[in-house]
């Protein structure tokens, strides 16, 4: 199994145009089943992931 281990002393890298990432930028998107972010890169806009927050009825 790989360990998890918190760094503050490294900003990470955007994969697509190679800027360090001090913050990341994030829009919701509002969907029928609940609440989703899209999380993009703040230089080049290039997504870096979505999420799912699921509705209290989802568990």
């Amino acid at each position: 199994m790989i360990e998890a281990a918190e760094r503050n002393d490294v900003l990470p890298v955007c994969p697509h145009c190679r800027n360090e990432i001090r913050e990341v930028f994030f829009r919701q998107v509002r969907g029928f089943l609940g609440k989703r972010y899209l999380y993009f890169c703040p230089h080049c806009r290039a997504v870096l992931g979505v999420s799912h927050r699921k509705g209290f009825w989802m568990g």
